[in-house]
């Protein structure tokens, strides 16, 4: 698993309520399934779901946010072992951890979530169809007992999507590629 973890040059304060100029610097991060981000304004953050899903939480004051990428909901029992960025329950507490480090209360951060598709329509996988439907349904859970409040998702359905964060607005773009059932009548 790789952990972002980028401070800023500065704790939230009151010289950070300051409007991001365009002529910002814009740092890409890649998210690879498993990884999460912590970071300021200068940071746009991009990742390719399928039936995994991503998490955002931006604080709209401080200009901070964190995105997740998880591959699961949950872990059967990990029995002491470190937090882990590909279970949706572990890597939440992780990026609440890493916001309030930088003194961000997290019930004041807005919530994005995306993803969990059926990357098997029309095929007969029950188990793998559901994966992406209980990651979009524990990503809800998860923030709705940290009330969190959760300003809006694109979930479900069939495909994948790209997904970019961009720190300095709390803005993410969503591109959706469809997956169309095979043609069962040309077999």
């Amino acid at each position: 698993m790789r952990v972002s973890l980028l401070a800023s040059r500065a704790t939230p304060s009151a010289t950070k309520t300051a409007a991001v100029t365009p002529e910002l610097p814009r740092i890409d991060v890649f998210l690879q399934p498993g990884d999460y981000f912590v970071g300021a304004a200068e940071y746009r953050v991009r990742t390719l779901l399928g039936s995994c899903v991503s998490i955002t939480l931006w604080h709209p004051r401080y200009r901070e946010g964190a995105m997740s990428h998880f591959l699961l909901a949950s872990r059967p029992k990990h029995g002491g072992a470190p937090l882990d960025g590909r279970y949706g329950e572990e890597v939440v507490e992780l990026m609440l951890q890493a916001l309030e480090q930088k003194g961000i209360r997290v019930q004041e951060c807005e919530a994005k979530i995306f993803g969990g598709g059926n990357m098997f329509p029309g095929r007969a996988l029950p188990q793998a169809v559901e994966i992406g439907r209980r990651n979009g349904e524990a990503a809800r859970e998860l923030l709705r007992q940290r009330g969190i409040s959760v300003r809006s998702e694109h979930l479900f359905g069939s495909g994948h999507r790209q997904v970019i964060f961009n720190i300095a607005t709390g803005d993410v773009w969503v591109k959706q590629a469809l997956l169309l059932p095979p043609d069962r009548s040309t077999t």
